[in-house]
């Protein structure tokens, strides 16, 4: 009973910062966005070309899908971003700020093993046998943040302005400030992560990403049929939540 409502208080705390945030991206004039969880197969390619960060095996499988558009679960938030972004570009609306929580689903092939007993008999049905079934399986809570077109457009005090990374990154570490993580607490560096073409990692002392974002790279803002640059950055929020856990705020 005690580890349900220690867990159960993690919970409310991951949900109640999350309305705090977002209440502030909406007043930094962010729009939110919601889409399903389930995606399209050809988002995750078999030769994982240009796509390596979230692999085709990565993928939890629907075992009856409705259609390739919804066969999958998703591995990351970017892709709906894109569809949101491509389909009010094709309708005159460039200037966009989006943000959107969600979960991400993963499948790993190594915890995926036959599943035995000490005897090396396979596993009956029961509790036990569907936890190390499971085990294979996981989930995060992530939230992304999409910014493309201008920053300023059409205002009599200020010249027009272009969204930048230093633009993305000011709201980011605005997220950080609201949720209060220590600055002093965690590492910026180069990220490797190929669906940038320029990128900032932040990362916790232990190593753990919290934050990742720059420039997405040329060739998924041709795929998603978007021709001016789309600044993006996700947040693992379980981690980040989890980082904060101790801080009053």
């Amino acid at each position: 009973l005690k580890g349900s409502l220690v867990i159960k208080g993690d919970e409310d705390r991951k949900h109640k910062l999350a309305n705090l945030v977002s209440e502030q991206m909406v007043g930094e004039g962010f729009n939110e966005i919601l889409n399903n969880s389930l995606t399209k197969n050809s988002y995750y390619p078999e030769d994982n070309e240009g796509t390596s960060t979230y692999p085709n095996k990565g993928c939890v499988r629907l075992m009856n899908p409705l259609s390739q558009d919804l066969g999958v679960l998703r591995q990351t938030l970017l892709y709906g971003g894109l569809e949101c972004i491509s389909h009010n570009a094709n309708r005159r609306m460039a200037d966009l700020r989006f943000f959107e929580f969600g979960n991400c689903y993963y499948f790993s092939e190594e915890k995926n093993e036959p599943k035995v007993d000490e005897n090396g008999e396979p596993l009956k049905a029961g509790a036990e046998s569907s936890k190390k079934i499971l085990a294979a399986y996981s989930e995060d809570y992530h939230l992304g943040l999409w910014i493309t077109g201008k920053r300023v457009n059409g205002n009599w005090a200020h010249a027009d302005e272009e969204s930048s990374f230093y633009e993305l990154k000011a709201y980011v570490m605005n997220i950080l400030a609201r949720v209060g993580l220590p600055i002093a607490s965690v590492v910026f560096k180069q990220s490797e992560n190929c669906i940038f073409a320029q990128a900032t990692a932040i990362e916790n002392r232990g190593g753990k990403i919290l934050v990742e974002m720059g420039v997405l790279n040329k060739k998924l803002q041709k795929q998603a049929g978007i021709e001016r640059e789309v600044y993006y950055a996700d947040i693992n929020w379980t981690a980040l939540t989890k980082a904060v856990r101790k801080n009053t705020i």
